[in-house]
């Protein structure tokens, strides 16, 4: 089970995360809290993010791209 792509809706409170495969299949579905997000991309190896548009997508992306992820 090898994910490539990562999904993230931002939200205020609870972040809703989907994680797909190299065929595009969903193979994780997760809910963090904002204190949660980082370390979760920290564990995870190397893979494309996908982002929601909004105010805070920014911030977001600097944050998950110095974890070694592209976005």
């Amino acid at each position: 089970m090898k994910i490539t792509t990562i999904g993230l809706d931002i939200a205020k409170r609870f972040f809703h995360v989907v994680c797909c495969n190299e065929q595009g299949r969903l193979v994780k579905k997760k809910m963090l809290k904002r204190a949660q997000v980082l370390s979760f991309f920290q564990q995870h190896t190397t893979c494309l993010v996908a982002l929601e548009a909004c105010a805070t997508s920014h911030f977001w992306a600097r944050e998950i791209r110095k974890c070694g992820h592209q976005i």
